[in-house]
């Protein structure tokens, strides 16, 4: 009985974690809407100089002195720390490579609707570290875009690390993901790869799906949250492998508790202690 009474608690405690996974991506989803979108991109960069004779149309010159705010394109190469009170950067054009080169992106607290690096419907966007990015309610929001990679940044005290939303292919690879509400969240995305991240402390999630699709999370560490890895019932044929996850309340949470071979979900050699359903875990 006393072991039973337990399990009962483990599962509703499992289903009111993911509740609060849940509301915290729809709040957010919500929010985000009249943010900057393409066509504010667009405005903003009508504002820009004209194209000079001779240079290729859609591309741009690299830029040295990227300022909180602006739309940016082609290579960017930060060269001091950016300490916003408003958005980070806003990607403007296809290809564009934005280098931190070790300094900073902050906002103005993770509690507002600011965004460190916007990538609205802005397709083969990479962001190199080192470097951080802190204090904003998305550290990094793609919408809709394509063959998006960020790797080698610190993303910390946001309320999502990394917010990926209509996103395909996109590349999450060998960052510091920590201390905020969920690392890295995917909603209605396709094609997604996060490897080899290490995720500390973020409060409701260290990674969360909903409606994602084939996509992998491998290689990663991760620990402290409420939920290490949690995908919702719509979240079909992704794998969750080779993943170090340890020390959350529930270490693996497939739709609290829905059989894997209904969404199609692969857990692999996940060292971790606590799944829902159980047996996701390597010799548990």
């Amino acid at each position: 009985m006393e072991l039973e009474g337990k399990r009962s608690r483990s599962i509703s405690s499992s289903k009111m974690i993911a509740a609060s996974v849940l509301v915290t991506l729809i709040a957010f989803s919500t929010l985000t809407i009249g943010m900057a979108t393409p066509a504010a991109a667009q405005q903003q960069q009508q504002q820009q100089p004209q194209q000079l004779p001779g240079e290729t149309p859609g591309a741009s010159s690299s830029s040295s002195n990227a300022a909180c705010g602006q739309v940016v394109s082609g290579v960017v190469n930060l060269t001091a720390n950016l300490n916003c009170s408003g958005d980070g950067l806003i990607v403007g054009g296809p290809n564009t490579v934005i280098n931190m080169n070790g300094f900073s992106i902050a906002g103005p607290g993770q509690d507002s609707s600011k965004v460190g690096i916007m990538v609205p419907n802005v397709d083969n966007v990479v962001v190199n570290g080192p470097g951080s990015i802190s204090n904003f309610q998305a550290g990094v929001l793609l919408t809709g875009a394509t063959g998006f990679a960020i790797n080698s940044v610190i993303l910390s005290n946001n309320q999502i690390g990394t917010f990926m939303t209509g996103a395909e292919n996109a590349q999450v690879q060998q960052n510091i993901i920590q201390g905020n509400s969920i690392g890295v969240a995917s909603h209605s995305s396709t094609g997604s790869a996060i490897d080899s991240n290490l995720m500390n402390g973020n409060l409701l999630a260290g990674i969360t799906f909903v409606n994602t699709q084939q996509s992998n999370v491998g290689m990663n560490n991760v620990v402290g949250s409420q939920n290490g890895v949690f995908l919702d019932g719509q979240s079909t044929q992704n794998t969750i492998s080779a993943n170090n996850v340890l020390e959350n309340v529930i270490d693996l949470n497939n739709a609290n508790g829905l059989p894997t071979n209904i969404n199609a979900n692969q857990y692999t050699d996940n060292s971790c202690e606590t799944s829902n359903p159980s047996g996701l875990c390597i010799g548990r």
